[in-house]
């Protein structure tokens, strides 16, 4: 079957579903096909989310609130790639390089209103957002690189620019551009549209499948660079891919969480899950956990509180953190095991040093 006779049929499909899936689609662009297929697996996640609703009855997962099916599933994601690439940066003291992407990605959003405003392009600002946020990441290595100046000040460069590229594109009215912000600094339920959704898929695949080729790697350099260079790994490849990946989170993130409060996600929930494990690999899945917790708890009271999400989700997450930091003073209390902090977690025993090696 050829592609375009495929495409054909994911698009009769998700249109006798829900018409408004096949906006991204009108453009007949190459990647309709690819598309079609997300589009598809978003069409199953709404045939979950209204079995839940026959189950359950719960207001929010309504098939009437098509757009709070996939705010949930952005959220889900976010929960998965936000503390599985935060544990490492945690690790590495790089947790101000959320903010730094964040604002970098604001500035691509800008971009891409821009661009649509005056040449009529009608690409998504999620996906411009993603491609100046990876670039932005890998300047931030480039200035650390040749310059020799400390993460933080390469960080701090990377930030002021962005975000003076994304207010002075915005400030602009060349072509007519208006541009309600809001919805990017502060994040929205409601304007998780189809066709970001199916870009945060893509986005959430790329980011997981990456770690889990390279965990072994990026172990290894982040709890020890100069072992890691000896042993043959090229630490700066994998300080490079170990930042492009942070900006597809924060460019995923910044749907429902904002540009203003998406680094909290990278934060927040590791530093709790740190704070009752013993292990690099518990420490990872307990993180996950409460992220997730964070993050459903956020968007539930959102919706029914009429309260911004992103905010609500920080709150949540920050009271999780309190809550693991009691335990684990408790824990310390009965000996069950040492005051923890940033440093005290166990690096899993993983080999390294067998195909560790760059090509």
């Amino acid at each position: 079957m050829s592609a375009g006779v495929a495409a054909t049929l994911v698009t009769s499909v998700t249109a006798a579903a829900d018409p408004s899936l096949l906006l991204p689609m009108q453009s007949g662009s190459v990647g309709d096909p690819v598309f079609g297929v997300l589009l598809w697996l978003l069409e199953q996640w709404y045939w979950l989310m209204d079995w839940t609703y026959y189950l359950t009855n719960l207001e929010m997962v309504s098939p009437r609130y098509r757009f709070m099916h996939r705010a949930i599933l952005v959220g889900l994601c976010v929960g998965v790639m936000a503390p599985l690439i935060g544990t490492f940066l945690v690790h590495r003291q790089l947790a101000l390089i959320g903010d730094a992407l964040a604002h970098t990605g604001f500035a691509g959003v800008a971009v891409g209103l821009f661009l649509n405003a005056v040449l009529d392009l009608g690409v998504s600002p999620y996906l411009t957002a993603v491609v100046v946020a990876m670039i932005a990441a890998l300047f931030i290595e480039l200035i650390s690189e040749v310059t020799d100046a400390y993460n933080d000040v390469s960080m701090a460069i990377v930030l002021s620019t962005g975000f003076a590229l994304g207010t002075t594109l915005i400030s602009l009215n060349a072509g007519g551009l208006a541009v309600g912000v809001n919805q990017f600094l502060f994040g929205n339920l409601s304007t998780v549209s189809p066709q970001s959704a199916a870009i945060l898929l893509v986005l959430f695949a790329v980011i997981v499948g990456t770690v889990a080729l390279t965990r072994n790697q990026l172990l290894y350099v982040t709890f020890d660079e100069t072992a890691a260079a000896v042993s043959g790994i090229s630490v700066n490849w994998y300080n490079r891919v170990m930042v492009m990946l942070t900006a597809m989170v924060v460019v995923g993130a910044m749907q429902i969480m904002g540009v203003i409060l998406v680094a909290a996600m990278l934060v927040v929930p590791v530093a709790g899950a740190t704070q009752v494990s013993r292990s690099f690999s518990e420490s990872l899945v307990v993180s996950v956990v409460l992220a997730e917790l964070a993050v459903l708890l956020g968007i539930a009271v959102a919706f029914y509180a009429g309260v911004t999400a992103g905010g609500i989700i920080v709150l949540v997450a920050v009271g999780i953190y309190v809550c693991a930091v009691a335990l684990g003073k408790i824990q310390s209390a009965r000996g069950d095991r040492g005051t923890p902090d940033m440093g005290s977690i166990e690096v899993d025993t993983v080999d390294v040093g067998a195909g560790a090696g760059d090509d």
